[in-house]
């Protein structure tokens, strides 16, 4: 069955493919993102929208309703990362993590969720990381906007259950992204070698999974078969094994001081 789509942040990475992805599909997709100029040779429609503006999501959820009637589904993937200590992170630099992955969540959701509840029918497709399931260091409000965003989405899934809105979060592992050459790092600023070579052994050994991550378009094709189910279950996994499923297990497995050791082994904090 076709259906009308947005996906926030597509101009490029998982959102891009996503979108080209749901359109090559038959549905009729809207990909929305800041830089409009970024959205070329793409096969959706584009959408300038600033997921950090309460007026622009409204205009761009509006031109949409204008064009389509409805919004059958909301892919909320725009996102950024942000690295730095969170001993000497601000309130003003948390916040700028937050404003995009968890509150233009939040400002999209509510824009578009009414109108699925009134039709009673719709699915929120939610893009976390394995970062939303447990902690890594440097990367800490990265991760605390994941966490938040997981909340969010058991929480509204509870709300929405007899409404026939479906929520569905999908935690992606490393990818290739623009993520690693946009990213904004804080400089390290304490008078302390020890952690400063922890900080920049972590970042290297993120950055470097980053580079090396899998092909974007197999999160696309995942959520493609999402949005053809008619019952999609909570949450999907998609990435190296060693990197999703794995971790789980062991941190089911292990006590938690144990598991935060293997943790911090693996980014050379020891």
């Amino acid at each position: 069955m076709k259906k009308v789509i947005l996906v926030t942040g597509a101009s490029s990475g998982i959102g891009r493919e996503t979108a080209n992805a749901l359109q090559a599909a038959g549905h009729t997709v809207y990909g929305a993102s800041r830089s409009v100029h970024a959205l070329k040779d793409i096969a959706f429609i584009p959408l300038k929208m600033d997921i950090t503006d309460d007026e622009s999501v409204k205009s761009g959820i509006e031109t949409i309703i204008a064009a389509e009637g409805r919004i059958d589904v909301l892919i909320n993937n725009a996102g950024i990362v942000l690295a730095g200590p969170l001993y000497d992170t601000s309130v003003e630099f948390a916040k700028k993590q937050f404003e995009v992955n968890f509150f233009g969540v939040v400002c999209v959701s509510t824009a578009v969720l009414p109108g699925m509840i009134e039709r009673k029918k719709g699915l929120v497709i939610n893009i976390s990381s394995v970062a939303g399931l447990f902690g890594l260091p440097y990367v800490g409000t990265y991760v605390a906007a994941k966490f938040a965003l997981e909340g969010y989405s058991q929480s509204l899934r509870m709300e929405l259950q007899n409404t026939g809105v479906d929520v569905t979060v999908v935690n992606p592992g490393d990818f290739k992204t623009n993520n690693t050459s946009s990213r904004e790092k804080l400089p390290f600023s304490l008078p302390h070698e020890k952690l400063k070579r922890e900080y920049d052994a972590a970042i290297e050994i993120v950055e470097k999974n980053e580079v090396n991550g899998g092909n974007p378009a197999i999160v696309g094709k995942l959520i493609t078969k999402i949005v053809g189910k008619s019952k999609p279950a909570h949450r999907y996994m998609v990435g190296a094994f060693d990197q999703t499923k794995l971790p789980l297990i062991v941190k089911a497995l292990l006590p938690s001081t144990m598991f935060s050791k293997m943790i911090n082994g693996y980014y050379n904090i020891k």
